[in-house]
């Protein structure tokens, strides 16, 4: 089997190359990204010389961007994957002033590129589209699942809504095989500071070690479905080895929790309180934030056997452990 993944160099695609080799080792892997040195580097990061090796021995590693066309349909010829994951995206932590329309047109075309390709060359791997909650916008019951209605308020949000509807008209009217995983706020080593998690966790081992005073923070009630990277990229695994052709499924942790108590689980963790160190600053917050909803992964459980695995003080611990190696301190 062929396994082709955009966007492999980011946190997903790099979580889930090492879930496939673990999993299915005899797989080719065709990792497409724009950068090969963040590419290695990050798999070294997560596996060291074991999973680069590995990588090696069955992957391949391809330069290029999904925004061009011509190249995506190139190497879609040459591989002729049975199976796309669908990673790459522009980030919403990335968006600058007078970026929207760029953020909009970079997450809706790679997956169009994609489908024109296929269709062009017709050929049909089951391509599973990685989505977003942002895709929801506000969520007035608090929960969301499969069925719940697309009301987007950012433009990363639009850009996944509109490569979702095309999905849909593609499995619908030209028989490709499209599944999309709608994901809801997932972390691991691999993020850097402009996610709100690792910028708190990593703060605490900062303070903890007198490398920091105060962490600063928009408010400490917003509130989000947080969970762990890996069990995210395993969902997306799951609905390749259950062959769920053409299903759409939510992953998340399926509860809600208060950057309040994100900061209690850092902090306590390091004998330290947080109310002694966050100062709240309406600057730091964002104008289009919404009070967090939680997914409903009752579908997943049902039709892939899927659910979250790891709990919110585990995930948290891991990422503390790495941001304290690569202080290269010790508590």
């Amino acid at each position: 089997m062929k396994i082709l993944i955009t966007g492999a160099g980011g946190q997903d695609g790099i979580l889930l190359i090492h879930h496939i080799l673990q999993n299915a080792p005899d797989t080719a892997i065709y990792a497409l990204s724009r950068d090969q040195k963040i590419f290695f580097s990050r798999l070294s990061a997560i596996g060291g010389d074991s999973l680069t090796n590995r990588f090696k021995e069955m992957g391949h590693f391809v330069t290029c961007d999904v925004n061009n066309r011509d190249k995506i349909l190139s190497q879609l010829s040459l591989i002729q994957p049975d199976v796309i994951f669908h990673l790459a995206a522009q980030m919403e932590p990335l968006l600058q002033p007078g970026d929207e329309s760029q953020v909009l047109y970079k997450n809706m075309n790679g997956l169009i590129h994609i489908l024109e390709a296929c269709d062009q060359l017709q050929i049909f791997p089951h391509i599973i589209n990685a989505s977003s909650s942002l895709m929801f916008g506000k969520v007035n019951s608090g929960i969301a699942s499969e069925s719940t209605p697309f009301q987007p308020l950012t433009p990363y949000g639009l850009g996944k809504v509109v490569a979702h509807q095309f999905a849909h008209i593609f499995r619908t009217y030209k028989n490709q095989k499209v599944s999309t995983a709608i994901l809801f706020n997932h972390e691991s080593t691999l993020r850097d500071e402009r996610w709100l998690p690792m910028k708190v966790i990593s703060s605490s081992v900062r303070i903890k070690l007198g490398l920091q005073d105060k962490l600063k923070l928009g408010s400490v009630n917003s509130s989000r479905d947080w969970s762990s990277a890996k069990d995210i990229v395993s969902g997306l695994y799951a609905i390749m080895d259950h062959d769920a052709i053409n299903q759409d499924f939510v992953f998340g942790s399926g509860t809600v929790m208060r950057v309040s108590e994100l900061l209690e689980i850092a902090f306590k963790r390091l004998d330290l309180s947080w109310q002694d160190y966050v100062e709240v600053e309406k600057s730091e917050g964002r104008s289009n934030d919404v009070l967090g909803f939680r997914a409903d992964i009752s579908k997943a459980k049902t039709e892939i056997n899927w659910e979250p695995k790891i709990p919110t003080n585990e995930w948290v611990a891991e990422i503390q452990d790495f941001c304290l190696e690569k202080t290269g301190r010790e508590l």
